[in-house]
């Protein structure tokens, strides 16, 4: 039988222009001892390595180039994190200033103070001179020395108005698919106006949602701190009376974090995630076979990511400044619903609800997202100096490598529950495939 080929996918890499200047960075071999050499711009990867969709597509390896297209003496760079705060931004912003600074020379960097809102007309918040010294040791602490903030990208003409007037050759934006579409729309803006800027985006999202992207920093930590709330929540239960620990984290739209927390904690027993929708009361509900579980065991962890059972909510009607519809809080649902089910049956029960997302969010990157950082940074700005324009420097099969925005952004990244990751979650909880009557 012959294979079905998967649609060629336009992964074509913009730029600004022709590199003809040389890479300040040494890349040479030196006598008879070997270095690592120059990334070739024939250099790729293939985007697919699943034989059912192999399309023999390659997407541009990331990586410094032998030729660069700015002068480093010439660059004024800036950078943005935008939208919630998540672990490793201020690894980025470190990463990319000393690669800036001890590889290219560049010496002019600007940190815009609160996302796309510092680059507005009206902004109250300076730029903030960024340097190997102010920078230094920022990776120990979470959050952004920045700031973060949601909105401001839709005003396209406001924020290229303030790069041409400060002139910036370079925007590196740090953010999930909302900051991500604006910076595709700041670069279309800047291409109309003819102007020699480029914008590098940086994905983060810590829901791991974002299209062809192997992994986004700051999931490594979210998963690691929630398997310590999964933890205690699994300690309280054991300890209590049929004892119920409820435990919420992010996962808006995919649930990546609450499977992947499933797995390196297996005291789960039942994880609900958006891709796989349940129903709370009737036989197959949620509530009847956590009744079985407490009934034959004494005690049961329910892990929740925040974007599940928002079809059996109420619809909060609210969008926040980022566009996304604000969801209704299933965690505190489910806490009261479990209460309330379980008074009606006169069994007597222990729920405990713990909601570490601000924890998480707000946590310095664990080793593997420091490494992680680094090289995301790194990699960002050599496709800078190099002239990339509207892309994004992602992981994919264990490379660096350059994708349009426009691909990544074409659509979500969602847990697949007919593969092998939610297979392996449902052996480990030994939950229901369905919870729906």
């Amino acid at each position: 039988m012959s294979e079905t080929k998967k649609p060629k996918i336009d992964v074509s890499i913009q730029t600004l222009g022709e590199c003809k200047i040389p890479s300040p960075i040494s890349m040479a071999k030196i006598s008879n001892k070997k270095r690592a050499d120059y990334t070739d711009n024939d250099d790729s990867v293939y985007l697919f390595v699943e034989k059912k969709l192999a399309n023999d597509q390659t997407v541009e390896s990331a990586g410094p180039r032998e030729y660069i297209y700015f002068n480093p003496k010439q660059v004024h760079a800036a950078i943005a994190t935008c939208g919630g705060i998540c672990p490793g931004l201020n690894n980025i912003i470190r990463a990319v200033v000393r690669c800036l600074w001890f590889g290219y020379g560049v010496t002019r960097i600007s940190g815009i103070q609160y996302g796309y809102r510092g680059l507005l007309q009206d902004s109250p918040y300076p730029f903030m001179e960024l340097t190997p010294d102010n920078v230094d040791e920022i990776q120990e602490k979470g959050g952004t020395i920045l700031g973060s903030a949601r909105g401001g990208g839709n005003r396209v003409e406001e924020i290229v108005d303030t790069l041409e007037r400060q002139n910036i050759n370079m925007l590196f934006s740090v953010g999930g698919d909302g900051t991500l579409r604006g910076a595709a729309d700041i670069q279309a803006e800047i291409d109309r106006r003819g102007l020699k800027i480029c914008v590098v985006g940086i994905p983060k999202t810590i829901d791991n949602d974002l299209l062809y992207i192997q992994s986004s920093f700051g999931v490594d930590t979210a998963v690691q701190i929630a398997t310590s709330a999964v933890r205690s929540a699994h300690t309280e239960a054991k300890n209590a009376i049929n004892g119920i620990g409820l435990v919420k984290v992010m996962g808006r739209d995919a649930g990546f974090i609450a499977a992947q927390t499933s797995l390196a904690q297996n005291d789960v027993n039942f994880c609900l995630i958006p891709e796989n929708p349940f129903d709370i009361t009737g036989k197959n509900g949620l509530l009847s076979h956590l009744e079985k579980r407490i009934l034959s065991r004494g005690h049961a962890v329910v892990l929740v990511a925040e974007g599940a059972g928002q079809d059996i909510l109420p619809s909060t009607g609210r969008k926040d400044l980022s566009g996304n519809t604000v969801f209704a809080d299933i965690g505190l649902f489910l806490k009261e619903k479990i209460k309330e089910y379980f008074k009606e049956k006169n069994i007597e029960t222990n729920v405990k609800y713990i909601d570490p997302s601000y924890i998480i969010r707000s946590a310095p990157a664990d080793s593997y997202d420091a490494i992680f950082c680094a090289r995301l940074g790194a990699h960002a700005v050599h496709a800078a100096m190099a002239g990339r324009k509207s892309v994004c420097v992602c992981l994919m099969h264990n490379n660096y490598v350059h994708l349009p925005i426009s691909l990544v952004t074409s659509g979500k990244n969602k847990v697949d529950i007919t593969g092998n990751l939610w297979r392996d979650v449902l052996e480990n909880t030994r939950q229901p495939y369905s919870m729906k009557n």
